[in-house]
C-alpha cells in the first residue's frame, strides 16, 4: 500500500538486524570472551567428565563426575606449581635481574659469531639509549599490572562458568533448539550444532596436546644443549602456542633474544632447532591433530589473527580461528541446505 516491496523490507530489516547484532557483541566482547573460554574450558574437561560419569556407579547426573574431575585437575595444577612452578618462578627472577644489568654499560659479547655479537650489542645498545623512556614507562605500566591483577579474579569465574556449562550444557541446548519448529531449518541448525561441537571440541585437544608437546620438546632440546632459561623458555612457547602464527614467531623471537643476551655461544643451533621444530610441528603434528573442520588457507588464517587482533586484541587474535572455521562451517551447511531446497522444488 506504501509502494514498498515486501521481500526488499524483508531483506532490510534482515539487514538491520544483523548489525545490530554485530554491533551489540562488539560491546560486550569482554564479557562474551569470559563465557567463551569457559566454554573452550569446558570442551577440554568434557573427556574426562564423559569418562567419570561411565566410570561412577549409581550416578544419575553428571555433578558426581563433574566434582570428581575438578578435583584431579585442581590436584594436578596445584602439584605442577609446586614442583615445576617453583623452578620456572626462580629462572624468571634470574632473567629479570639479568636484564637489569644490560642498562650499564658491558663489555662486547663474545660468541665467536661475529654477526651475532653485532646483533647484541646493537639490542644492548638500544636499551641503554631508552633507558629513561623505559623508567618514565615503568609507573604506567604498574597501573597496568594492577589493573590486569584486577581480571584474575576470571581465574575464579571461568572454572564456576565452565562447571556450569558442562552440568546443564545439553539441558540448556535441547530448551533453545525446542524454540524452532520441526523442519528444514530445524534440521539445518542441528548440523551446524554438531559440526560446531566436533569442531571446538577437537580444537582445543589439539591445542592442548601441541601446547604440552611444545613444553616437553623445548625442554628437553634446552637442557640437553645447556640453554639459559630453558624451563622458562619452554613454558612461554607451550602459552603462546595457543595463539594461532603470532604465538609461536613471539616465542622463537624471545628465545633467541634471550639465548642470545645471555651470552649462549649456540644460538645459531637453537635458530635451526626452532625452526625445524616449527616445520614439524605445522607439516606433520598439527595437521593429523586438526583434521576435521579446520580447512583454512594459510592466508585466511593470517588475515584473521591481525584482523582479530586490531578488533579484540589478543582475546581476538586467540578466538580468530575458531570463528574462521564457524563462519565456514556456517557457509558449507546454509548452502548445502539451499541446494536441497533447490532439488526438491525441481523435483515437484
Amino acid at each position: 500500500m506504501l509502494g514498498l516491496d515486501a521481500r526488499a523490507a524483508r531483506y532490510t530489516w534482515t539487514a538491520v538486524a544483523v548489525l545490530l547484532l554485530v554491533s551489540t557483541v562488539y560491546l560486550v566482547r569482554q564479557t562474551l570472551f569470559v563465557f567463551v573460554i569457559a566454554l573452550l574450558f569446558a570442551y577440554l574437561l568434557s573427556p574426562l567428565v564423559d569418562l567419570l560419569d561411565r566410570v561412577l556407579p549409581g550416578s544419575r547426573t553428571r555433578t558426581p563426575a563433574l566434582v570428581v574431575a575438578y578435583v584431579l585437575v585442581i590436584g594436578g595444577l596445584v602439584l605442577g606449581s609446586i614442583g615445576l612452578g617453583a623452578r620456572v618462578a626462580d629462572e624468571a627472577k634470574n632473567l629479570a635481574a639479568r636484564f637489569s644489568q644490560l642498562t650499564a654499560p658491558t663489555p662486547a659479547a663474545d660468541t665467536n659469531q661475529p654477526y651475532l655479537d653485532n646483533a647484541i650489542n646493537f639490542v644492548q645498545s638500544l636499551i641503554r639509549e631508552h633507558v629513561g623512556d623505559i623508567a618514565a614507562f615503568a609507573p604506567r605500566f604498574g597501573w597496568r599490572a594492577l589493573t590486569a591483577a584486577g581480571d584474575l579474579i576470571y581465574v575464579v569465574i571461568i572454572p564456576i562458568l565452565s562447571f556450569f556449562f558442562l552440568k546443564d550444557g545439553r539441558a540448556m541446548w535441547t530448551a533453545l533448539l525446542d524454540l524452532v519448529s520441526v523442519g528444514t531449518a530445524r534440521g539445518v541448525i542441528e548440523d551446524i550444532a554438531h559440526d560446531t561441537n566436533v569442531l571446538l571440541a577437537q580444537y582445543m585437544r589439539a591445542l592442548t596436546v601441541l601446547s604440552l608437546f611444545t613444553f616437553t620438546s623445548f625442554a628437553i632440546y634446552f637442557s640437553v644443549t645447556n640453554v639459559p632459561y630453558g624451563l622458562l623458555l619452554a613454558a612461554v612457547a607451550a602459552i603462546l602456542e595457543f595463539i594461532p602464527m603470532v604465538g609461536p614467531l613471539t616465542a622463537a623471537v624471545t628465545i633467541l633474544l634471550v639465548s642470545g643476551l645471555s651470552g649462549y655461544p649456540h644460538v645459531l643451533w637453537t635458530l635451526i632447532f626452532l625452526g625445524v621444530y616449527r616445520v614439524f610441528q605445522d607439516y606433520v603434528v598439527s595437521p593429523r591433530l586438526m583434521s576435521h573442520g579446520m580447512q583454512l588457507h594459510p592466508l585466511l588464517v593470517m588475515f584473521g589473527v591481525f584482523a582479530g587482533g586490531e578488533l579484540g586484541g589478543v582475546a581476538g587474535t586467540i578466538l580468530s580461528v575458531p570463528v574462521l572455521a564457524f563462519i565456514r562451517i556456517l557457509y558449507l551447511r546454509l548452502q548445502r541446505a539451499r541446494r536441497a531446497l533447490e532439488l526438491t522444488e525441481a523435483g515437484r
